[in-house]
């Protein structure tokens, strides 16, 4: 993507415009969530605000920024879900009213909960006032193209620079991350429990939602090769567990972007994954030996077959991760801020 910038060819040298952007995530917490990484790369240029309704609707900003929509407007009570629904119809027509510009990064192709009909027309109504679409990779479809830019999630590499890598335990299969019943941990608890292997373990380590606490914990129960960690790690303790890990194993039953896959292949562990077109698109640009493809269901014999075939690999470079530095893709935003004002006429202020 060209980058848009506004410069000056006087002796005085180039122009910045300075813009605000409210992000609809709540602030960073100095952990690996996406919005801490969004933030530490944005250039000087750019003012960070965060989502509540009142900056939404009564703050000053020049660009809205949406991620994962849907959870603008879900809420345990129908009545409360209703009020934010009411909310973003009214924050769309301030947007219009404003000409305040909206930039959506599609994280996922749609929600991995499906919504009631009134959410989804509200969703519709929000991506019809969408100036401009964020693609994570470039097999994402956007409609119509001329809406999508592509700037590819970033790595973590900086992130966990300093931090103690400890060397792979053999045998250890690793599963992390939020837990939540799409990303199949159900599938590989029962999978893993039909590999014989008394050198073989089996790590599940993240925030389980949904009830699938009990159900790890039960299978946990029936296997003594199964451990658990069940509750948000820190950084450092993360390192610790991919580190450990010999395979990491993702069988998510939806799966387009991953922050937790580019956690993996910054930590230089190889992952097993089902095939998809953003996964076989990452695998090309890494390069060999790092990301292991799997079609349908997982089952023991692809879990089997991929440890021997890991271990049988030569000795590989680094997954290639180059463009994926954080301060790049923040310098691409800006660029798409900058686009998306240029759509809607919003003036701009400019600084030296």
């Amino acid at each position: 993507m060209k980058t848009i910038a506004a410069t000056s060819t006087g002796s005085t040298g180039a122009v910045t415009t300075r813009i605000t952007v409210l992000q609809s995530l709540s602030a960073p917490d100095g952990t690996t969530r996406y919005v801490n990484q969004v933030v530490e790369g944005a250039p000087q240029a750019v003012t960070m605000r965060f989502f509540t309704w009142r900056t939404a609707l009564l703050g000053r900003y020049d660009v809205l920024h949406v991620h994962w929509p849907e959870l603008l407007i879900r809420a345990p009570r129908p009545l409360k879900a209703k009020l934010r629904r009411a909310a973003l119809y009214a924050l769309l027509l301030r947007a219009r009213l404003q000409r305040i510009p909206i930039v959506r990064t599609m994280h996922n192709l749609t929600p991995h909960e499906a919504g009631q009909n009134a959410e989804t027309r509200a969703l519709e109504a929000l991506d019809a006032r969408t100036a401009l679409v964020i693609r994570l990779n470039p097999t994402t479809p956007i409609e119509p193209e001329s809406k999508a830019v592509t700037i590819l999630h970033g790595h973590y590499r900086d992130r966990f620079a300093g931090m103690p890598l400890p060397n792979s335990v053999p045998g250890r299969i690793l599963y992390f991350g939020l837990i939540r019943p799409y990303k199949g941990v159900e599938t590989l608890l029962q999978v893993f429990r039909s590999v014989p292997g008394a050198n073989l373990t089996l790590r599940i380590v993240g925030r389980p939602s949904s009830g699938l606490d009990a159900v790890i914990t039960a299978e946990q129960a029936e296997d003594e090769r199964i451990s658990s960690v069940l509750y948000f790690v820190s950084d450092e303790e993360l390192v610790v567990e991919v580190g450990e890990a010999e395979l990491v194993v993702l069988p998510y039953r939806e799966m387009h972007n991953s922050g937790v896959l580019l956690v993996t292949l910054s930590l230089d562990r190889p992952v097993l994954v089902p095939t998809t077109p953003s996964n076989l698109a990452l695998a090309e640009e890494v390069g060999p030996g790092w990301i292991y493809l799997y079609e349908g269901e997982l089952t023991p014999l692809i879990l089997h077959q991929t440890l021997e075939q890991m271990r049988a690999a030569s000795s590989r470079p680094r997954p290639h991760l180059d463009g994926r530095d954080w301060k790049t893709l923040g310098l691409q935003s800006y660029g798409t801020y900058l686009r998306a004002l240029q759509l809607t006429g919003r003036p701009r202020r400019s600084i030296r």
